[in-house]
């Protein structure tokens, strides 16, 4: 990456300077000049023990500046000439490209450090040096979103995530993943944080009207230090396997919005199969046809409300009625009455849970 950084510099100038100018590598060879023939050779008359020192020096009518980097020296820029104007041209060319460098090194190494913490690949007592040493605040309220890409396509998926977020100081963009990015997003205005989920439907609507590609956006909690970032991703992680469960429709999903679908996630399956098996007689469910299952799910999203969910399924009230005794006869559960349309709701999730688990042989 410094190679076409540099390159992109030296090309610019080319026009502006009459010399030869461009960077080598500490075993000689050039990685970026005005004059692209060169790039991939070696320079006549430099010699290792002279990259070796760190220091300036001429040799093959040209001369020599060091680019330092944390104390190390790793690229060499040159100008053609061995004269004052030469050596000015060298300096300048020190300055532009070192500064470059920093920043790109900078950069990267946030990108890395934040990706550690997520992944839980460095230790708590480091976190807080290195926040220090590369300038990132640590107690700063953040909510980490996992962005899954679900079809293939010629789009790279960070590079579209950070064209929506621009933001490079206030916004950290992660790839996890061919086609996972983590968006890790501050918010500094207390107001802002109402605003969570509809960043998540932004990155939503803008990949799937400009790219056509699918996404769901999987939400973790608010988190104010660094440390908890990787609490903030796992459970952005969980929402979106939660929400491959139990809200298959949605394309954004909120870790704080799971409810009991969360407990049933986190149940081992021989707890639920007890649970079914306690719930209902052998075959109970099964037995249930199509428009009952659909009789069942309108009831409970009108709250339990006979007259309303005869309205919206356009039947009679009587006509509910009878369902509904009907469904008590098989399960043994009166869905008109709270405690049982609550263990009723529990066991259909418990059961779409299990379903969603391989079969085991």
């Amino acid at each position: 990456m410094s190679n076409r950084l540099f390159q992109s510099v030296v090309h610019q100038m080319k026009d502006i300077v009459d010399r030869v100018i461009g960077v080598i590598d500490v075993e000689g060879t050039v990685i970026s000049c005005s004059e692209l023939a060169k790039i991939g050779e070696k320079l006549d008359g430099v010699e290792e023990d002279a990259l070796l020192t760190g220091e300036s020096f001429v040799t093959g009518g040209y001369l020599f500046r060091p680019i330092a980097s944390y104390g190390k020296t790793e690229y060499y820029v040159f100008a053609e000439g061995e004269d004052h104007d030469a050596d000015r041209l060298a300096q300048l060319l020190c300055v532009s490209l070192g500064q470059i460098k920093a920043l790109y090194d900078e950069k990267h190494d946030k990108s890395s450090f934040i990706k550690n913490i997520i992944l839980d690949n460095i230790l708590p007592s480091d976190i807080y040096v290195k926040s220090k040493e590369l300038h990132v605040s640590n107690e700063v309220d953040r909510i980490v979103y996992l962005i899954k890409f679900q079809s293939s396509s010629d789009i790279v998926p960070i590079d579209v995530v950070q064209n929506i977020f621009p933001d490079r100081n206030r916004d950290h963009i992660i790839g996890v993943g061919e086609n996972d990015v983590v968006l890790i997003h501050e918010f500094h205005v207390p107001q802002e944080k109402a605003q969570a989920e509809k960043i998540a439907r932004n990155i939503v609507d803008t990949v799937q009207s400009e790219f056509y590609v699918k996404v769901v956006v999987g939400i973790g909690t608010l988190v104010n230090t660094l440390k908890d970032l990787a609490r903030s991703y796992k459970e952005a992680q969980v929402a979106i396997e939660v929400g491959k469960v139990f809200d298959t429709e949605k394309s954004v999903v909120n870790y704080e919005n799971l409810g009991i679908g969360r407990l049933i996630y986190q149940l081992p399956t021989t707890l639920c199969e007890m649970f079914l098996n306690e719930v209902f007689k052998k075959g109970a469910l099964e037995s249930l046809d199509r428009e009952t299952l659909l009789t069942i799910q309108c009831f409970f999203e009108n709250n339990l409300n006979v007259s309303e969910t005869s309205r919206k399924l356009f039947v009679h009230r009587n006509t509910l009625v009878y369902r509904l005794e009907k469904i008590r006869k098989i399960t043994g559960l009166d869905l008109r009455e709270f405690e049982h349309a609550i263990t009723f709701k529990v066991a259909l999730m418990v059961k779409k849970y299990l379903s969603s688990k391989p079969t085991k042989f």
